[in-house]
């Protein structure tokens, strides 16, 4: 009986050319290992590659080295090989590098991060068009809002899926621009023929500016300026015991419609953490879909929307855990709860980093009828408004679990309620 053959290696010419120790051909190798899987060969090659000079090569091992991927994160070597492509002229890098910096973690949060999301821009990266765009979309000026029309339609010519959703909404409802409802349902239509769903209904009136951004009290329009995204919006407090405190107009349109854009392909059933076991598990008490934002397929433009939210809690973006986005359908809800992890749970997740001190949540859109967040042990129940943020305190200032914490998302009596929620350590949480 014969055996059966061996197939053929898919990147056999691909290994052969990486043999003669070309840094272009072991980078390509290693671009291929990593759609297998292979990642400790494919780190080793972009390795060789990036210390031979390879800016693409230096690229990917960095962000390797920014996840974790084979092997333990490494945010500081990391910076390293980004500057060094930095330094070759490779803009990409840059805006890796601004990624970094909103997190202070492994580089100082400065104004470099302007000049290199900029640089970015001018070189056509779809991901740092997008985050531009939407910062233009939250000033008041006329000319602002055209910037960024321009850079959201600019971002879906070179493909952008999000880029181009955002630009349905925005000339659907004539944002920044005269109503142009053919535009967009022409817009629409591509999407929907590559399998992309409509966003809901999301308006939100521009958010007010909270503090000067510079010396002089003003930034002129179509100028970058992306520290505003550190400016903490003022709370209102609802309550004392437990502490909790409403924020209105924290996100804008464009900020909740890319949640929802990034969020809709990746919904699953939602899970929370048995009390008994610390085990993620399906349960009754929480019946809505959610999707979480993974490290590696966040952008600029969801990190400085997670900034501005840790910020706007007065905490900072390292001390969060992954943004989850979560979607009630009618009749959905989240029964009464509690946020703080039990010891079992925070054992296999980051102990060092302690419990989750505090919750912030925004609404992502309008909803119809229901969705309210309750505590009822303080009489407060908060009605879901698009770019309306909760937060609340699920420790006391020992460290203590408060009780009175308890909460719950009420039933969807008509429509649907899209919330993003971002739980907050006592310590930091994220390597960068």
């Amino acid at each position: 009986m014969k055996g059966t053959p061996t197939p053929p290696d898919p990147l056999g010419s691909l290994r052969t050319a990486a043999g003669s120790g070309v840094p272009e051909a072991m980078f390509k190798l290693a671009v291929g290992l990593v759609t297998q899987q292979r990642f400790e060969e494919a780190f080793d090659l972009h390795r060789q590659a990036a210390e031979a000079g390879h800016v693409g090569a230096q690229i990917e091992l960095a962000r390797m080295l920014m996840h974790g991927i084979a092997g333990d994160p490494d945010p500081r070597l990391a910076v390293h090989w980004l500057e060094r492509a930095e330094t070759a002229g490779q803009p990409i890098a840059g805006y890796y590098l601004a990624m970094m910096q909103l997190g202070t973690v492994a580089m100082p949060r400065d104004g470099l991060i302007n000049h290199r999301v900029l640089a970015a821009v001018q070189a056509d990266f779809p991901p740092a068009i997008r985050a531009a765009a939407i910062h233009f979309g939250r000033k008041q000026s006329d000319a602002d809002q055209t910037v960024c029309l321009q850079l959201l339609s600019r971002g879906s010519n070179l493909g952008d899926v999000v880029a181009a959703q955002l630009l349905a909404e925005r000339l659907q409802r004539g944002e920044g621009c005269q109503p142009q409802p053919q535009a967009a349902a022409q817009l629409r239509a591509q999407l929907a023929a590559v399998g992309h769903k409509p966003l809901p209904s999301i308006s939100v009136p521009i958010p007010p500016l909270v503090l000067p951004l510079r010396e002089s009290g003003r930034v002129e329009p179509g100028v970058l300026a992306l520290e505003e995204v550190l400016q903490p919006a003022p709370m209102q407090v609802m309550s004392r015991r437990p502490h909790v405190m409403r924020i209105d107009k924290l996100l804008s349109a464009d900020e909740c419609r890319l949640l929802v854009a990034h969020a809709q392909p990746n919904l699953r059933r939602s899970q929370t953490v048995d009390p008994e076991t610390g085990q993620p598990v399906a349960l009754e008490i929480r019946t809505s879909s959610d999707a979480s934002v993974d490290p590696i397929t966040e952008d600029l433009a969801l990190r400085m929307v997670q900034l501005r939210m840790a910020r706007s809690a007065r905490v900072e973006l390292s001390h969060a855990e992954h943004l989850t986005v979560l979607r009630y359908e009618p009749g959905e809800e989240y029964r009464p709860h509690r946020d703080y992890r039990p010891p079992s749970s925070i054992e296999r997740d980051r102990p060092e980093a302690g419990n989750r001190a505090r919750t912030i949540c925004v609404y992502l859109n309008d909803v119809e009828a229901g969705g309210e967040t309750d505590f009822p042990l303080a009489g407060v129940r908060i009605a879901p408004v698009a770019g309306r943020a909760v937060v609340f305190d699920n420790l006391f200032n020992d460290g203590r679990p408060d009780p009175e914490s308890l909460h719950a998302g009420l039933p969807i009596a008509h429509g649907e309620k899209w919330l993003a929620t971002l739980w907050l350590r006592e310590r930091r949480y994220r390597h960068y």
